[in-house]
């Protein structure tokens, strides 16, 4: 892992690029930590919040169906560097939001940036893999993974000093839009146009299922994302103090599995990994549902990171090498799967939490995260072979 993550930073374009995904998930550890308040300021139900949450996947259909026009004409550098910084002021909005429908709207917005920055660092590293000839996707995402741990860890720190999610999210967001305007130029550097500005096609069946794997994946990690802290507030009666650590937990798992990642892949095989992964997540879903004290429910969290930690590395990297389909067009069908799991999942625990409770809702993600095996082993995409261009790419270990 040291001469992976050494290779990596040394490379400057794609750390660049690996810093604006670890950029999402700081923001997301404040958010995670900050959705009891707004829940309570707001007089939000956990249904009526689950329902409010509904508005980013709509944002991510808005973004999908913008897609097309807005690659074929904003380079991609362009896109990353002005998309995150608006990602910032978005995240702020969000946890400082003075009403619903300001929420509401920052919400739905979050969820159009969200998708096409998504589709925009995802294209650009498959594309610097083939540029640099080194595979780089499971470090990138290990970055968006290291950013959760740090952000949660950070949330922590910051209540333990008094100071409010309000202000957290101020302070990191500040902190994060410096560094994108001191990496700016190897950002704006990435000048391709990558989308011919053609309507996106219907995907195939083998794509549709590399796209509900990819549902699970983000549906497993919006759940910990959203509903942790709640979980460990409302359910185990955690301290304050501590509400993060379910995030902080499954956030470590999975950076230092995607660390690990290329490594992994080429001795293990994608589909063991993905299928494999499937089942340790629903077996950390089982194990956070029974846990009777707080620190089984962080265990079965950490199981989940593991679990999930390398199945979205190779589901774009998949995705950007399907044949007859250009790399775009396989991430935002992919990505569109994703996010939609993302940011529909929470809303869907929110709306079964409101009649059954919050543990008979989590039940939900044991039974996904199986089915995601399943359709795993009987992926053509999916294969323990490495494909020839993969061959070719010296890798980072």
């Amino acid at each position: 892992m040291i001469k992976n993550i050494s290779s990596f930073i040394k490379n400057k374009p794609a750390l660049a690029v690996g810093f604006l995904f670890c950029t999402t998930s700081l923001l997301f550890g404040i958010w995670v930590a900050a959705i009891p308040g707004i829940k309570s300021r707001l007089g939000f139900t956990d249904g009526s919040l689950g329902l409010s949450l509904l508005l980013s996947p709509l944002g991510a259909i808005t973004g999908m169906l913008l897609s097309a026009k807005v690659f074929s004409k904003v380079p991609v550098g362009k896109w990353m560097f002005g998309g995150y910084i608006a990602l910032c002021f978005l995240v702020i909005l969000q946890i400082n939001a003075i009403d619903r429908p300001l929420f509401w709207l920052s919400l739905y917005l979050f969820g159009i940036v969200s998708f096409l920055n998504g589709v925009a660092v995802n294209a650009t590293v498959n594309m610097m893999e083939k540029k640099f000839n080194k595979l780089f996707m499971a470090t990138c995402h290990g970055m968006y993974s290291l950013g959760g741990t740090v952000s949660a860890g950070l949330a922590v720190a910051f209540f333990a000093m008094y100071i409010s999610s309000g202000r957290q999210i101020v302070i990191v967001a500040a902190a994060i839009i410096l560094v994108i305007f001191l990496n700016r130029n190897l950002l704006l550097d990435n000048k391709d146009i990558i989308h011919s500005g053609e309507r996106l096609k219907f995907p195939s069946l083998p794509i549709l299922g590399l796209s509900f794997i990819c549902m699970v994946s983000f549906m497993a990690e919006g759940c910990v994302a959203d509903w942790s802290a709640i979980y460990f507030k409302e359910v185990l009666h955690s301290p304050k103090a501590f509400i993060s650590l379910g995030y902080a937990g499954f956030s470590a798992a999975m950076t230092i599995g995607r660390l690990n990642g290329d490594a992994l892949l080429s001795k293990i095989g994608s589909k063991k990994i993905v299928i494999a992964g499937s089942l340790i997540a629903a077996t950390g879903f089982l194990t956070v549902v029974l846990a009777p004290l707080v620190l089984v429910a962080i265990a079965g969290y950490v199981m989940i990171g593991f679990g999930c930690c390398c199945i979205v590395p190779v589901l774009f990297r998949a995705s950007g090498n399907i044949p007859g389909v250009s790399s775009v067009e396989g991430f935002a069908m992919v990505t569109t799967g994703g996010l939609i799991g993302f940011l529909t999942g929470p809303s869907i625990i929110g709306f079964i939490s409101e009649k059954a409770g919050l543990s008979k809702a989590l039940s939900l993600l044991i039974f996904m995260t199986v089915m995601a095996a399943i359709v795993a082993w009987q992926n053509k995409f999916i294969s323990n072979k490495r494909s020839v261009s993969e061959e070719n790419f010296i890798e980072l270990q």
